[in-house]
């Protein structure tokens, strides 16, 4: 209790959506409570009373108003929390009020150490008492589902122990899937050409076709263009697994071409199943088959019948070039002859930061007015548009897989955001295993936990001091402030909002920073950072989440939640395909902030593992199994056939089918998506005749199209045959290159170097 001035308030009013309420305040180590008991009619029974809680990690921004005594206006707190409440609290003591926000402040961002969080202390209550989620995830399990054992390699595939001890890659999980023909002296050496040892492994593998799904970091090709015959001879390996399965109980069947495709449709498809596919969709998966076609033989090229072993670099290729100046980089196709690789323009994590932080923007008077947000200020966020990037790049890795028959490698720089993003989201387009809620639940521990994501940096667990803020009476605005949105309201006219909460600045701290020398998901990081044999620089897995030091504002980003708004899209997009509902996704949001559990605090499986989180700590997945039926769709089918529309054992995401997560915002699906003149609300607020693809460039050994792609020479018999495709292609804002010559690059393309680079 040293840290809590004051633990009980009466007589605070409380403030959500231009409503106010009176009740008390209290202040615990782990929670701020708001009692109230509503007002009744004289005919009524006495009301219960209402509790409003509020962990403190949950906490973004707090600013406190001191109102002097002889203003006769009362002080004011105002929260805005990472689950999207939005409240005020007012006083009319302002020393009290002044000491709740020490109190906040203090509980908040001076704990130091991740394990003085709630997750430490919080003992559950039956049923969740007896439920132990810990174990729902086993690794060796999960690839023995996948038709891999460590005694079998029928399937081309082993299990690795040359991670047990995560020794060799401290963020990579101990258990690694390989190729059977690779040996644990090849990844000793392969791992060193990959940033921080994540050398490419299995995560995925198809059981009808044996096509997988892998993931790595970016390689340290750097300016000289380094190269590593060990890299190769691994993807080479992976690459070929899926021809070693000769007792297969279903032989793979050969790629279907759209023509194909479109012409088994019937006219009439059930609610929920899969459209045609789109243009975009056509065109991007033309483009891959055309470029990663090797065959120079005379035969005519059947659009669909050739496999195209996939490289998918998450970044724009500017981004990705970017990184050779400081020894990372992408691949040389000349080394990786054998595969095509593609570039998404999906953005880092400051964009992303940016971009919700804008959609806050719209909604930050939540607390004082129940005013609609301003639609065009929201769809000028962006917010949608990098949804539907990740939805479109998942959608590509699943039509490579299922449709076209070929294995996929995807990584971004480090492999943990957007990589993680990807293989999640295309997992779930084709498994109907991880729709259900087990299945979810394995998902996430695996592509998320176990493979590594840097949560603690990236939710900013430990608060930072740079969310705290008094404002010194200033009622005609903050001079630092940013130009405001079109169409907000600071509820000129009203009393209540003029009296309480004139403060123009509020909610609108323009965070500018961008990349340091920490994390290269977006940042960089030097040449040898991560080896297993260099001594500079931190180790991961050491020193990150039990550091004292504040929360880095510049690491944190939305990213774990952009996965759960696109599942969220895909689940609107097939209602009937999904074991969850809506609100599973929108708690699961609420405890990756709320500290309660101890799941989402570490930032690897090293580090769990250390901290002893399974015994020290409850798992979040206790919450939601002993709550089953309040997180099961009723309208789930669990039934699969691929001969039946609407129940493919493959979901695809579409195009331009995106809309705004109300629910999660706590607003209405009038005011964020408008009214229902469409079924869908488009991402760029219209709809278009080709929509905008996140693939930005494709190359192999031969062939580079796409802005910003190295400069290869276009082979005279592909030229001609790609040259039908550039009109299309300049619909998905893709230009084909010939030696020098057709680079067209993007305006803003200086400013992405530098956001790369600084």
């Amino acid at each position: 209790m040293e840290r809590t001035r004051i633990a009980k308030v009466d007589d605070v009013k409380l403030v959500r959506r231009g409503e106010q309420v009176e009740g008390t305040l209290h202040l615990t180590p782990h929670h701020l409570i708001f009692c109230h008991i509503p007002p009744t009619t004289i005919e009524e029974v006495k009301a219960k009373p209402r509790e409003l809680w509020i962990t403190y990690p949950i906490i973004q921004i707090c600013t406190l108003r001191p109102s002097p005594s002889a203003s006769h206006l009362p002080s004011s707190i105002r929260l805005r929390c990472r689950d999207f409440t939005f409240v005020c609290f007012c006083f009319m003591d302002e020393k009290k009020a002044r000491d709740v926000y020490d109190s906040i402040k203090a509980w908040t961002c001076k704990l130091g150490r991740i394990e003085k969080l709630y997750a430490f202390t919080y003992q559950p209550q039956r049923p969740e008492k007896d439920v132990n989620g810990w174990t729902i995830y086993d690794a060796q399990s999960e690839w023995r589902r996948l038709g891999i054992s460590e005694k079998g390699t029928d399937k081309g595939w082993r299990i690795s122990r040359v991670n047990t001890d995560y020794g060799f890659s401290p963020t990579y999980p101990a258990l690694l899937p390989v190729p059977s023909s690779i040996s644990d002296n090849t990844l000793n050496y392969a791992g060193k050409y990959r940033s921080r040892v994540r050398l490419p492994v299995l995560t995925y593998l198809h059981p009808v076709n044996n096509c997988s799904i892998t993931r790595c970091a970016q390689p340290l090709v750097g300016i000289k263009g380094n190269r590593s015959i060990q890299d190769e001879k691994l993807l080479l390996a992976i690459f070929s697994t899926s021809h070693s399965d000769p007792n297969a109980s279903e032989p793979p069947s050969r790629p279907r071409s759209r023509q194909s495709m479109r012409s088994e449709e019937s006219d009439i498809a059930p609610p929920g199943s899969d459209p045609p596919p789109t243009d975009a969709e056509a065109l991007e998966d033309e483009i891959i088959s055309r470029t990663g076609s090797d065959d120079k033989s005379d035969e005519p090229k059947i659009y669909g019948a050739q496999q195209n072993n996939l490289i998918v670099d998450a970044r724009p290729t500017v981004n990705a070039l970017a990184m050779q100046a400081v020894g990372l980089g992408s691949e040389n196709m000349d080394n990786y002859r054998f595969a095509t690789k593609i570039y998404l323009g999906i953005d880092n994590i400051h964009v992303m930061r940016d971009s919700l932080q804008r959609v806050i923007d719209t909604l930050k008077e939540s607390d004082v007015t129940p005013l609609a947000p301003n639609r065009e200020a929201l769809v000028k966020s962006n917010w949608l548009k990098h949804i539907g990037g990740l939805l479109d790049g998942a959608g590509i890795i699943a039509r490579q897989v299922a449709l076209q028959h070929s294995h996929v490698l995807i990584h971004c720089s480090d492999g943990w955001d957007r990589t993680s993003q990807l293989s999640a989201l295309s997992q779930l387009c084709l498994d109907p295993y991880y729709r259900t809620l087990e299945g979810f639940i394995v998902l996430v521990e695996k592509d998320w936990l176990s493979f590594g994501h840097q949560f603690a940096h990236r939710s900013g667990y430990l608060s930072s001091e740079k969310w705290f803020n008094i404002e010194n009476e200033r009622i005609g605005g903050d001079s630092n402030k940013q130009p405001g949105l079109p169409g907000q309201s600071s509820g000129a006219g009203q009393a209540l909002e003029h009296a309480l909460l004139s403060a123009k600045g509020f909610f609108n701290k323009d965070n500018k920073s961008r990349d340091s020398m920490v994390d290269s998901d977006g940042e960089l990081q030097p040449y040898d950072m991560g080896s297993p044999t260099s001594k500079k620089g931190p180790t991961p897995g050491k020193g990150g989440a039990n550091d004292k030091s504040p929360t880095k504002v510049k690491e944190t980003s939305p990213v774990f939640h952009q996965f759960l708004d696109a599942t969220y899209q895909l689940l609107y997009r097939h209602p009937t395909r999904f074991e969850f509902n809506e609100r599973f996704l929108r708690r699961l949001l609420y405890h990756l902030y709320s500290c309660q559990y101890g799941t989402f605090l570490y930032n690897n499986e090293k580090e769990r593992v250390e901290a002893r989180v399974s015994d020290k700590t409850r798992s979040v997945w206790d919450y939601f199994i002993s709550r089953r039926e309040q997180f099961t769709n009723d309208r789930y089918d669990a039934t699969i056939d691929d001969n039946v529309r609407g129940r493919e054992r493959l979901v695809l995401p579409g195009s331009g089918q995106l809309r705004w997560w109300n629910e999660l915002f706590g607003r209405t699906d009038a005011e964020m998506n408008g009214f229902p003149r469409r079924h869908h609300a488009s991402v760029n607020g219209e709809d278009d005749a080709i929509d905008a693809s996140v693939l930005t460039g494709v190359e192999t050994a031969h062939t580079v199209i796409g802005a910003g792609a190295p400069s290869n020479a276009l082979p005279n018999g592909d030229a001609s045959s790609l040259s039908a495709l550039a009109a299309g292609f300049g619909g998905l804002g893709i230009t084909k290159g010939k030696g020098g010559e057709g680079h067209k690059h993007p305006p803003n393309l200086k400013r992405e170097i530098e956001v790369e680079m600084q």
